[in-house]
């Protein structure tokens, strides 16, 4: 099993950065499983979980700030 991306030694720009990728790929995958050709079923799963770690730490930050 793979480790889970870690994001607490990001900045925030990197994050914001990361989120609006992984929204992308999010996008692309949905798109991907409507049309029928999804390969990887648990990947949209694994994105979207990605992103809300990243919102988590987004706003860890922020209130630490």
């Amino acid at each position: 099993m793979a480790k889970k991306l870690s994001f607490k030694d990001k900045k925030p720009e990197e994050i914001t950065k990361l989120l609006g990728e992984k929204r992308e790929e999010l996008r692309s995958l949905r798109f991907a499983a409507s049309g029928g050709r999804a390969k990887d079923a648990s990947k949209l799963s694994k994105v979207r979980k990605d992103i809300a770690r990243l919102l988590t730490e987004q706003t860890a930050q922020k209130n630490n700030a």
